[in-house]
């Protein structure tokens, strides 16, 4: 695992990355069942703790350390992602039941006596590619700036390092277990085979009516029920300052001397020359090589006589003698440029055998003075002194923001005009002036969307010309519900919509409960008095929904989670209306009947055994070790995240 994120790092966010994930990788699997692995004591805990793994307590502290650390992280990759989505999704609980297995394992690992040497841990940070310097080296200084920037610690790094590597040894003998025994697939090669026949019928949200007008107090009720619907994302504005070549244009400018120079450290380049082109076959003996090279005496030519031979003649078009050299052999070039066009050469020895070769072509290339290649000169003289002056000026602005550097400070400095962007969402957004975010700004809305508010300004690439911008993040605008004067039409579509959904699902119900008393699905359609789509036939395997290449829809999967003669019901997708689904049979088939799916259906099981195995040993092992959480600190913490209300811990 810790390889996997090792070759994610190539930059200070690949450096961030590792930090915020090591240390809770192994049992990430773990987590689905966020609701019983930590343990059901709370309670008895320290005022400051969240939970305690054995003598291992894990803080309030710890824990939101880890939140922001892990939305840090994912924001690089999707920067519209929030603390309040993390939370709402489950993340956050599922954050602790990682730290919880990890310090789990590590404690009984501990116990048996197991241990993780200062020297291992030394070298899985020496390893990380974006921690080593110029040499290839680690850079301690490198490593202590970046524990700086992310306000981590050199001991809170390797006690995480520790705790994942005794995770490690525990678990990857278990993960690696991939057989079981062909009667423990029997059953699921069966339910894969299990044919079933059933009948649905869809009510539509669109077949209801949409009712009266709404009043202003149903409309503010709805509102104030749906209000995240209407949330807009936090908004920032990026204040940032182009640095471009045009920034360096006075220093970039070539002199006389620059050109000069430039001409003289080229001047073979620019002298008179000569090319030649060249034909040659090598022979692996002499007596072959002098049959070709008879041959090529009397008229044929290279490609044609080593074809005879089963061999393949290769030709050197308009090369200078240092090309050939290097292409063929120096035998080969001495040979060619001392000889007349037309000249058959050889056999030549050469360290791959006998060389037979010709002189196809000469090409005298005069040569070109100072003044000739004057333009061609500026430009790359220009071209490359820009590139340096850019690279010196950033190099001079990173050290200088290493060093506590303000933006303002750095945009004088660099002596480019700073701007602002309006409020804009993490995709570049203005909600204020909704038109297309502009593409040129999307890297720095990416950077200022990755930082923190409290960060120090940062530096963008921005084009392969050395252009660069410097970034930070202006005024934050927390994610708010828009205010209701401004979309009252969309909110009174959405009641109205709201309405006509359970209104569907009122008569929906009135079906599935018809239809349960035993009367047939057509006629209670029929008995609620809409116009409504007519009965839908359901039939098939349930190896066919997991072929699919498209999603199935809810009545058909509906069906295969339900008794025969009963009648479900199940919502559409995008709330387009409900599904009342009626089984009618379920035929089992023996899969002895198909040894190909029973086989295959072995190896997908065996392919999840190692992690079934490591997801039971680590709940043995937290039984073992005692595990206690405080649901309390737990919720205030959600809290905190959430913006509705403090911690004092």
């Amino acid at each position: 695992m810790l390889s996997f994120f090792r070759r994610l790092i190539n930059s200070k966010f690949g450096i961030v990355i590792t930090f915020v994930f090591l240390g809770v990788i192994a049992l990430a699997f773990a987590a689905g069942d966020v609701s019983n692995l930590a343990g059901g004591a709370s309670g008895g805990l320290n005022g400051n703790d969240i939970a305690k793994v054995g003598k291992e307590e894990i803080t309030i502290a710890a824990l939101r350390q880890r939140a922001g650390d892990e939305v840090a992280a994912v924001r690089r990759t999707n920067p519209t992602a929030d603390m309040a989505g993390y939370v709402q999704s489950g993340a956050l609980d599922a954050a602790l039941q990682r730290l919880i297995g990890t310090a789990a394992l590590a404690e009984f690992g501990r116990a048996q006596g197991m241990a993780v040497s200062k020297r291992l841990v030394d070298g899985q940070i020496a390893s990380i590619p974006g921690l080593q310097g110029p040499t290839g080296k680690f850079d301690e200084n490198l490593y202590r700036r970046i524990l700086a920037e992310r306000k981590l610690t050199d001991a809170g790094i390797r006690k995480d390092i520790a705790l994942e590597l005794l995770a490690q040894q525990l678990t990857a003998p278990t993960s690696g277990a991939t057989l079981i025994g062909a009667e423990m697939a029997k059953p699921y090669a069966a339910l894969l085979l299990e044919q079933r026949m059933g009948e649905a019928a869809f009510i539509p949200t669109a077949a209801m009516p949409a009712g009266a007008t709404p009043g202003d107090q149903e409309v503010q009720a709805f509102y104030a029920r749906n209000q995240a619907r209407y949330r807009l994302p936090e908004r920032r504005t990026v204040r940032y300052a182009r640095v471009t070549p045009d920034t360096v244009r006075a220093a970039a400018t070539p002199t006389e001397a620059d050109i000069a120079a430039a001409y003289q450290a080229d001047r073979a380049k620019y002298q008179a020359s000569e090319k030649r082109t060249v034909s040659q076959v090598i022979v692996a003996d002499r007596a072959g090589a002098d049959a070709i090279a008879a041959k090529v005496r009397g008229g044929a030519s290279i490609a044609d006589a080593a074809r005879a031979a089963g061999l393949e003649a290769a030709t050197f078009a308009a090369v200078d003698k240092a090309a050939l050299t290097s292409q063929a052999s120096a035998a080969v070039a001495d040979a060619a440029f001392a000889a007349q066009r037309g000249a058959v050469l050889g056999p030549v020895r050469t360290p791959l055998g006998f060389a037979v070769a010709k002189v196809d072509a000469i090409e005298q290339v005069a040569g070109r003075s100072l003044d000739q290649v004057r333009g061609e000169l500026t430009a790359a003289v220009a071209k490359r002194k820009t590139l340096e002056a850019l690279s010196a000026l950033h190099d001079k602005l990173d050290d200088a923001i290493g060093g506590g550097a303000t933006f303002d400070e750095t945009v004088a400095d660099a002596k480019v005009a700073a701007q602002t962007t309006p409020a804009l969402t993490a995709n570049g957004l203005n909600p204020a002036a909704p038109t297309q975010p502009d593409p040129a700004l999307q890297p720095l809305v990416a950077a200022a969307f990755g930082a923190s508010e409290d960060d120090g300004p940062q530096l963008v690439q921005t084009g392969e010309d050395g252009s660069f911008a410097i970034v930070a993040v202006g005024q934050v605008t927390p994610a708010a519900p828009r205010p209701l004067a401004e979309i009252r039409t969309q909110v009174v579509a959405d009641l109205i919509a709201e309405r006509r959904r359970q209104d569907a699902r009122r008569v929906a119900g009135q079906v599935l409960a018809a239809v349960n008393k035993g009367t047939p699905l057509a006629q209670a359609l029929r008995a609620t008095g809409r116009s409504l789509p007519p009965v839908q036939q359901l039939a098939g395997a349930r190896g066919d929904l997991l072929r699919s290449q498209q999603r199935p829809d809810p009545a058909r999967l509906l069906l295969f989670s339900m008794a025969p003669r009963t009648a479900k019901l199940v919502a559409a997708p995008d709330g387009s209306g409900w599904y009342v689904v009626r089984l009618e049979s379920a035929t089992q088939v023996d899969p002895s009947t198909n040894p190909t799916l029973a086989s295959g259906v072995r190896t997908d099981l065996g392919r999840l055994t190692g992690q079934e195995f490591v997801q039971q040993f680590a709940r043995a092992v937290q039984a073992n070790v005692g595990v206690r959480t405080d649901a309390k600190a737990l919720a205030r913490l959600k809290a905190e995240l959430l913006g509705q209300g403090g911690s004092d811990n």
